[in-house]
């Protein structure tokens, strides 16, 4: 009887943990074809900064601090949306407030991570740049 009567906050909940797990999956992927293209964009300006001298490093700080601008903003604009939208959600909480701040800052954190790790590949194909052909690409 306990079960029947939890059976339409449980299919609820698992709907919103399944469109959660694609929302992560699909921003990765976003994230990572937004900073491929950019790099992409950007093949000539790194080969001219390598050719210069830059380090590898230097070229993959400068596209994960691009990156991290970008993440804190999207971030900071998913809790304001997040918090706005989190009146609903307290009808289907048990045990957690809907203004929790560890959960907060953890789908935050998480967002993070999952934007920089999103964003390895492509700024570490950055770093591989031959000057010499950059210096030629247009």
């Amino acid at each position: 009887m306990v079960s029947e009567s939890s059976h339409e906050k449980r299919y609820v909940a698992l709907l919103l943990a399944l469109f959660a797990g694609m929302a992560l999956l699909l921003a990765s992927v976003g994230i990572y074809g937004v900073v491929s293209y950019s790099v992409s964009q950007r093949t000539r300006e790194i080969g001219i900064r390598m050719a210069f001298g830059a380090e590898a490093r230097n070229i993959l700080g400068i596209v994960l601090k691009e990156v991290l601008r970008l993440v804190t903003v999207g971030v900071a604009v998913g809790l304001l949306g997040a918090w706005a939208l989190s009146r609903y959600l307290t009808s289907i909480l048990y045990a957690v407030r809907a203004t929790d701040l560890v959960t907060y800052t953890l789908a935050a954190l998480l967002m993070a991570a999952l934007a920089l790790a999103a964003s390895l590949v492509p700024a570490h194909r950055a770093t591989k740049v031959d000057p010499l052909v950059a210096l030629r690409y247009e």
